[in-house]
């Protein structure tokens, strides 16, 4: 978290760059820098930033998570939920919770607060093709396109960005370029949230990593893991399908001191299972896990590593 160096990047389908035979255009594109998407609730804990720096809300503050409508649309979540803190809002994933938050704020300052974390403009990677998102000035923005943009429609990122946000949040607040270039030492950065807002956000996602959270999936044995869940239907001529779906899992870890900040976006997910926290998590875990070994992190969470016992075997 301290250097904004890319580890490791990789799309699949894959190609082989010695098989033109096989050449399809789709494959050779790098999706993580150069594909947009909405984000769907992998964007709530940057608007949970925006509300944390605004000076209006706490990690206690409470929250009436009731459906209410704006405009025509009644937002509401898969469950009443009733009222919530903040805490509850990302472990319980609320979209009703989200959008009231991002409503009450001035629309300003939660656009500014998205695009001091990277959002709507190109990262410092110098990446040829990649992709600066979307995200509209705030002069433009309607209730109705507040209150869905709260839970990840009507902005788009990539993954780099998303990865970006993460690693932000990561380093406690700072802000600092992205780079393919191995680097060997600290990089200086920009502060671009508080460093108590930034804590008590991956604290805030901890939680929702936890057994009642959405991402527990995403579990590292032996880790610490900080991280949320994503899940969003895909837009299709005349407004969202309800059969094509994105799947994401974003976070950081060790939470206690975050090395790395990854981020794994599954396009139409294939099955009965399409949720960011049955698709995208598991291989959060997968990839966080044998990276950490790799990078010889030790662990933080010994609570949660299985003991072992050993004995002298007999003659």
């Amino acid at each position: 978290m301290t250097t904004g160096e890319v580890l490791a990047m990789v799309n699949q389908p894959s190609f082989n760059p010695n098989d033109r035979a096989q050449y399809e255009v789709a494959r050779y594109r790098n999706r993580a820098a150069t594909d947009i998407f909405e984000p769907g609730s992998s964007i709530k804990p940057f608007v949970m930033a925006a509300a944390l720096a605004s000076g209006r809300y706490r990690t206690d503050s409470m929250i009436d998570a009731a459906p209410f409508r704006v405009a025509n649309k009644t937002i509401r979540d898969k469950h009443d939920l009733g009222t919530i803190d903040l805490s509850e809002a990302l472990v319980r994933s609320s979209n009703v919770a989200m959008a009231k938050i991002a409503l009450s704020l001035v629309p300003a300052q939660m656009h500014d607060t998205l695009r001091a974390l990277g959002f709507g403009e190109v990262t410092a990677s110098g990446f040829p093709g990649e992709s600066a998102g979307l995200l509209s000035s705030a002069e433009h923005w309607r209730p109705i396109g507040i209150a869905t943009m709260a839970y990840g429609y009507g902005l788009s990122v990539t993954p780099l960005q998303l990865a970006q946000g993460y690693a932000i949040l990561g380093a406690e607040g700072i802000h600092r370029p992205v780079t393919f270039r191995r680097v060997q030492e600290p990089v200086f950065g920009k502060r671009v949230l508080s460093e108590k807002v930034a804590r008590d956000l991956v604290g805030l996602l901890e939680e929702a990593v936890k057994p009642a959270g959405t991402g527990v999936k995403a579990a590292v044995p032996g880790y610490r893991v900080a991280g949320k869940t994503g899940t969003a239907w895909k837009a299709a001529a005349g407004g969202y399908s309800t059969a094509r779906y994105l799947s994401v899992f974003a976070g950081v870890v060790p939470a206690s001191q975050p090395r790395l900040a990854v981020v794994v976006m599954v396009d139409e997910p294939s099955g009965a299972q399409y949720y960011g926290g049955d698709v995208a998590a598991p291989v959060f875990s997968a990839v966080t896990s044998g990276a950490l070994r790799l990078m010889s992190v030790a662990p933080d969470d010994l609570a949660r590593v299985a003991p072992v016992t050993l004995a002298e075997a007999g003659p």
